[in-house]
């Protein structure tokens, strides 16, 4: 997904990558558990940042980016666990928590802004 809007397309490529290894995890090691809430919190940064998107306020705006925040930071949580009981690589585990963290750092970003010039 190439929309122009750095979040949307980092938070889709964030989903994707937890769906692809949730399939992976699933068929390849039978790991449902921790993948399945990988999964969850993976594809929920995408789905809350296309509500703040069509939020009908600013503090709308607002709440929907600090949920997809939160699971922007589960999401490290989960990758960080299942690396350290060796589900995943660290080549997966580095590419995976660089691109949660820069989803994270995005949000971040973009809720300090907003709330800053929420007044205006």
């Amino acid at each position: 997904m190439n929309t122009g809007n750095l979040i949307i397309d980092k938070s889709f490529e964030l989903a994707v990558a937890s769906v692809e290894k949730y399939k992976a995890l699933s068929q390849n090691k039978k790991e449902y558990v921790l993948s399945k809430q990988l999964l969850k919190s993976g594809t929920s940064v995408g789905a809350n940042v296309s509500e703040a998107v069509n939020a009908e306020s600013k503090p709308d705006f607002i709440h929907k980016l600090g949920i997809a925040q939160k699971e922007a930071a589960e999401t490290i949580y989960w990758i960080e666990l299942l690396y350290k009981t060796y589900y995943i690589s660290i080549s997966d585990y580095q590419e995976m928590k660089d691109l949660a963290e820069r989803n994270l750092k995005i949000l971040k970003r973009i809720i300090s802004t907003a709330k800053s010039r929420r007044g205006r």
